[in-house]
Protein backbone atom coordinates (compact mmCIF):
# COMPACT_ATOMS: atom_id res chain seq x y z
CA UNK A 1 0.00 0.00 0.00
CA UNK A 2 1.28 3.58 -1.17
CA UNK A 3 0.58 6.61 1.38
CA UNK A 4 1.81 10.19 0.84
CA UNK A 5 2.80 11.11 4.27
CA UNK A 6 4.55 14.62 4.80
CA UNK A 7 4.95 15.15 1.19
CA UNK A 8 6.37 11.97 0.09
CA UNK A 9 5.61 8.28 -1.18
CA UNK A 10 5.57 5.85 2.02
CA UNK A 11 5.24 2.45 1.55
CA UNK A 12 3.06 0.02 4.30
CA UNK A 13 3.21 -3.66 3.70
CA UNK A 14 -0.72 -4.87 4.33
CA UNK A 15 -0.26 -8.39 5.44
CA UNK A 16 -2.03 -9.36 1.41
CA UNK A 17 -5.38 -7.93 2.55
CA UNK A 18 -7.23 -4.98 1.74
CA UNK A 19 -6.87 -2.11 4.08
CA UNK A 20 -10.24 -1.49 5.73
CA UNK A 21 -10.66 1.92 7.82
CA UNK A 22 -13.56 -0.03 9.59
CA UNK A 23 -11.09 -2.70 10.93
CA UNK A 24 -8.98 -2.50 13.95
CA UNK A 25 -5.69 -1.27 13.35
CA UNK A 26 -2.08 -2.07 13.67
CA UNK A 27 1.24 -0.55 12.73
CA UNK A 28 4.85 -2.31 12.59
CA UNK A 29 7.28 -0.13 13.06
CA UNK A 30 11.33 -1.69 12.37
CA UNK A 31 14.30 -0.79 13.58
CA UNK A 32 17.84 0.48 12.39
CA UNK A 33 18.65 -1.08 8.64
CA UNK A 34 15.49 -2.95 8.77
CA UNK A 35 12.12 -2.57 7.08
CA UNK A 36 8.77 -3.74 7.11
CA UNK A 37 9.85 -7.64 6.04
CA UNK A 38 10.97 -7.75 9.44
CA UNK A 39 7.66 -8.49 10.43
CA UNK A 40 6.24 -10.84 7.92
CA UNK A 41 4.86 -13.78 9.97
CA UNK A 42 3.72 -11.44 12.66
CA UNK A 43 1.92 -9.39 10.15
CA UNK A 44 0.20 -11.69 7.98
CA UNK A 45 -1.32 -13.00 10.88
CA UNK A 46 -3.35 -10.25 12.10
CA UNK A 47 -4.20 -9.07 8.36
CA UNK A 48 -5.87 -12.58 7.85
CA UNK A 49 -7.60 -12.60 11.13
CA UNK A 50 -9.77 -9.55 11.28
CA UNK A 51 -6.90 -6.27 11.53
CA UNK A 52 -5.57 -4.07 9.78
CA UNK A 53 -2.20 -3.90 9.46
CA UNK A 54 0.50 -1.21 8.17
CA UNK A 55 4.44 -2.25 8.51
CA UNK A 56 6.01 0.33 7.32
CA UNK A 57 9.52 1.12 5.69
CA UNK A 58 10.47 4.32 7.32
CA UNK A 59 10.79 7.46 5.24
CA UNK A 60 14.34 7.33 3.27
CA UNK A 61 14.41 3.25 3.72
CA UNK A 62 13.08 1.14 1.08
CA UNK A 63 10.41 1.43 -0.43
CA UNK A 64 9.71 5.17 1.52
CA UNK A 65 10.94 8.35 -0.01
CA UNK A 66 12.01 11.27 2.43
CA UNK A 67 14.60 11.91 4.85
CA UNK A 68 15.38 9.42 7.11
CA UNK A 69 14.19 10.43 10.41
CA UNK A 70 17.41 11.91 12.53
CA UNK A 71 15.53 11.58 15.76
CA UNK A 72 12.67 9.74 17.69
CA UNK A 73 10.80 12.41 18.06
CA UNK A 74 10.77 13.19 14.23
CA UNK A 75 9.98 9.79 13.66
CA UNK A 76 7.09 9.78 15.81
CA UNK A 77 5.80 12.79 14.11
CA UNK A 78 6.16 10.79 10.76
CA UNK A 79 4.02 8.00 12.65
CA UNK A 80 1.06 9.90 13.66
CA UNK A 81 0.87 11.58 9.86
CA UNK A 82 0.66 7.97 8.43
CA UNK A 83 -2.13 7.52 10.49
CA UNK A 84 -3.46 10.76 9.43
CA UNK A 85 -2.77 9.72 5.73
CA UNK A 86 -4.21 6.36 6.18
CA UNK A 87 -7.45 7.66 7.95
CA UNK A 88 -6.96 5.95 11.01
CA UNK A 89 -8.37 7.35 14.35
CA UNK A 90 -6.68 5.22 16.43
CA UNK A 91 -4.50 1.87 16.39
CA UNK A 92 -2.04 -0.03 17.96
CA UNK A 93 1.59 0.59 17.89
CA UNK A 94 4.34 -2.46 17.26
CA UNK A 95 7.89 -1.26 17.51
CA UNK A 96 11.35 -3.21 17.46
CA UNK A 97 14.57 -1.44 19.37
CA UNK A 98 14.78 2.23 17.00
CA UNK A 99 10.86 1.59 16.17
CA UNK A 100 9.70 1.11 19.84
CA UNK A 101 11.37 4.13 21.02
CA UNK A 102 8.77 5.91 17.95
CA UNK A 103 6.28 4.21 19.32
CA UNK A 104 6.67 5.09 22.46
CA UNK A 105 6.85 8.53 21.71
CA UNK A 106 4.44 8.83 19.96
CA UNK A 107 1.81 7.26 22.04
CA UNK A 108 3.18 9.97 24.76
CA UNK A 109 3.01 12.83 22.15
CA UNK A 110 -0.73 11.49 21.03
CA UNK A 111 -2.43 9.41 23.34
CA UNK A 112 -5.95 9.69 22.18
CA UNK A 113 -4.52 8.07 18.79
CA UNK A 114 -2.99 4.67 20.22
CA UNK A 115 -4.85 2.02 21.69
CA UNK A 116 -1.93 -0.29 23.11
CA UNK A 117 2.04 0.22 22.82
CA UNK A 118 4.13 -3.04 22.53
CA UNK A 119 7.71 -2.01 22.71
CA UNK A 120 9.73 -5.16 21.39
CA UNK A 121 13.61 -5.76 21.92
CA UNK A 122 13.90 -2.18 23.59
CA UNK A 123 16.32 -0.07 26.31
CA UNK A 124 16.17 3.22 27.67
CA UNK A 125 18.70 4.79 27.33
CA UNK A 126 19.80 3.34 24.26
CA UNK A 127 23.13 3.75 24.11
CA UNK A 128 25.15 3.10 21.23
CA UNK A 129 29.03 3.01 22.16
CA UNK A 130 31.05 5.76 20.67
CA UNK A 131 33.30 2.68 18.81
CA UNK A 132 30.15 1.30 17.03
CA UNK A 133 28.59 4.06 16.63
CA UNK A 134 32.01 5.69 14.26
CA UNK A 135 32.09 2.17 13.02
CA UNK A 136 28.40 2.90 11.16
CA UNK A 137 29.25 6.00 9.79
CA UNK A 138 33.07 5.01 8.73
CA UNK A 139 33.10 1.59 7.88
CA UNK A 140 29.08 0.35 7.71
CA UNK A 141 29.67 -3.09 6.69
CA UNK A 142 32.18 -4.02 8.95
CA UNK A 143 29.81 -3.05 11.90
CA UNK A 144 26.66 -4.87 10.26
CA UNK A 145 28.35 -8.12 10.49
CA UNK A 146 29.10 -7.42 14.46
CA UNK A 147 25.47 -6.38 14.89
CA UNK A 148 24.28 -9.66 12.90
CA UNK A 149 26.51 -11.21 16.20
CA UNK A 150 24.89 -9.41 18.81
CA UNK A 151 21.82 -9.43 17.49
CA UNK A 152 21.00 -13.49 17.13
CA UNK A 153 21.63 -16.02 19.84
CA UNK A 154 22.67 -18.02 18.06
CA UNK A 155 24.30 -18.01 14.29
CA UNK A 156 22.39 -21.08 13.45
CA UNK A 157 18.54 -21.44 13.18
CA UNK A 158 16.43 -22.88 16.33
CA UNK A 159 14.50 -26.14 15.14
CA UNK A 160 11.35 -24.51 15.43
CA UNK A 161 12.74 -21.68 12.91
CA UNK A 162 11.99 -21.25 9.24
CA UNK A 163 13.03 -24.56 7.81
CA UNK A 164 15.48 -26.28 6.28
CA UNK A 165 17.52 -23.94 4.36
CA UNK A 166 17.38 -20.92 6.73
CA UNK A 167 19.96 -19.22 7.76
CA UNK A 168 18.97 -16.36 10.32
CA UNK A 169 22.54 -14.60 10.19
CA UNK A 170 22.75 -14.41 6.60
CA UNK A 171 19.01 -13.39 6.14
CA UNK A 172 19.82 -10.24 8.57
CA UNK A 173 22.87 -9.44 7.23
CA UNK A 174 22.04 -9.41 3.71
CA UNK A 175 18.74 -7.48 4.70
CA UNK A 176 20.78 -4.80 6.09
CA UNK A 177 23.20 -4.50 3.47
CA UNK A 178 19.87 -3.86 1.07
CA UNK A 179 19.00 -1.29 3.37
CA UNK A 180 22.02 0.39 3.51
CA UNK A 181 22.54 0.60 -0.03
CA UNK A 182 18.57 1.84 -0.64
CA UNK A 183 19.69 5.22 0.01
CA UNK A 184 22.64 6.22 -1.29
CA UNK A 185 22.25 10.02 0.04
CA UNK A 186 22.05 8.94 3.81
CA UNK A 187 23.45 6.69 5.74
CA UNK A 188 20.72 5.47 7.34
CA UNK A 189 22.86 3.28 9.87
CA UNK A 190 24.53 5.93 11.69
CA UNK A 191 21.15 8.30 11.53
CA UNK A 192 19.38 5.66 13.03
CA UNK A 193 22.00 4.78 15.72
CA UNK A 194 22.42 8.21 16.08
CA UNK A 195 19.13 8.91 16.94
CA UNK A 196 19.00 6.09 19.52
CA UNK A 197 21.59 7.18 21.06
CA UNK A 198 20.94 10.83 21.61
CA UNK A 199 17.12 9.74 22.64
CA UNK A 200 16.46 11.42 26.12
CA UNK A 201 12.54 11.23 26.16
CA UNK A 202 12.17 8.30 27.70
CA UNK A 203 11.36 8.66 31.13
CA UNK A 204 8.96 11.34 30.17
CA UNK A 205 7.27 9.23 27.63
CA UNK A 206 6.75 6.31 29.62
CA UNK A 207 5.40 8.48 32.30
CA UNK A 208 2.77 10.10 29.64
CA UNK A 209 2.19 6.46 28.45
CA UNK A 210 1.46 5.35 32.37
CA UNK A 211 -0.59 8.66 33.13
CA UNK A 212 -2.87 7.35 30.10
CA UNK A 213 -3.57 4.10 30.97
CA UNK A 214 -2.61 2.47 27.72
CA UNK A 215 -2.04 -1.15 27.62
CA UNK A 216 1.60 -1.60 27.63
CA UNK A 217 3.58 -4.58 26.93
CA UNK A 218 7.20 -4.57 26.59
CA UNK A 219 8.84 -7.80 25.08
CA UNK A 220 12.03 -8.96 25.37
CA UNK A 221 14.78 -11.84 24.15
CA UNK A 222 16.17 -13.59 26.95
CA UNK A 223 19.47 -13.21 25.42
CA UNK A 224 19.57 -10.11 23.99
CA UNK A 225 22.58 -9.00 23.78
CA UNK A 226 21.79 -5.25 21.58
CA UNK A 227 19.26 -4.48 24.13
CA UNK A 228 19.44 -6.59 26.98
CA UNK A 229 16.20 -7.33 29.20
CA UNK A 230 18.46 -5.15 32.68
CA UNK A 231 17.91 -2.03 29.92
CA UNK A 232 14.13 -1.75 29.77
CA UNK A 233 13.82 -2.93 33.89
CA UNK A 234 13.37 0.92 34.83
CA UNK A 235 11.66 2.17 32.03
CA UNK A 236 9.14 -0.54 32.72
CA UNK A 237 8.78 -0.30 36.81
CA UNK A 238 7.37 3.41 35.82
CA UNK A 239 3.94 1.99 34.07
CA UNK A 240 1.97 0.23 36.90
CA UNK A 241 0.03 -1.41 33.76
CA UNK A 242 2.81 -3.01 32.09
CA UNK A 243 2.90 -6.40 30.71
CA UNK A 244 6.63 -7.53 30.73
CA UNK A 245 7.40 -11.06 28.63
CA UNK A 246 10.42 -12.67 27.90
CA UNK A 247 10.98 -14.85 24.82
CA UNK A 248 13.98 -17.09 24.17
CA UNK A 249 15.61 -15.17 21.40
CA UNK A 250 18.44 -12.54 20.86
CA UNK A 251 17.47 -8.83 19.71
CA UNK A 252 15.99 -10.37 16.45
CA UNK A 253 13.02 -11.92 18.36
CA UNK A 254 10.18 -11.63 14.82
CA UNK A 255 12.80 -13.98 13.50
CA UNK A 256 14.18 -15.97 15.68
CA UNK A 257 11.10 -16.61 17.99
CA UNK A 258 8.60 -16.05 15.69
CA UNK A 259 5.42 -18.36 17.53
CA UNK A 260 6.41 -17.16 20.67
CA UNK A 261 6.63 -13.26 19.68
CA UNK A 262 3.01 -13.76 17.73
CA UNK A 263 1.71 -15.94 20.70
CA UNK A 264 3.03 -12.89 23.07
CA UNK A 265 1.03 -10.18 20.63
CA UNK A 266 -1.59 -11.87 20.19
CA UNK A 267 -2.22 -12.21 23.87
CA UNK A 268 -1.67 -8.53 24.69
CA UNK A 269 -4.35 -7.28 21.96
CA UNK A 270 -6.84 -10.01 23.15
CA UNK A 271 -6.96 -12.19 19.69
Amino acid sequence: MQLTVQGHATYAYTGGKTFDPARPTVVFIHGVLNDHSVWILQSRWFAHHGWNVLAIDLPGHCRSAGAPPASVEDASRFVADLLDAAGIERAALVGHSFGSLIALETAARAPQRVTHLAMVGTAYPMAVSPALLASSRDAPLRAIDQINVFSHSSLAPPPSSLGPGTWLYGGSRALMRRVLASNRETNVFHTGFKACDDYTGGEAAIDAVAASGCPLLFLLGAADQMTPPRAARALAARAPQARVVTVEAGHALMSEAPEATLAALRGFLGV
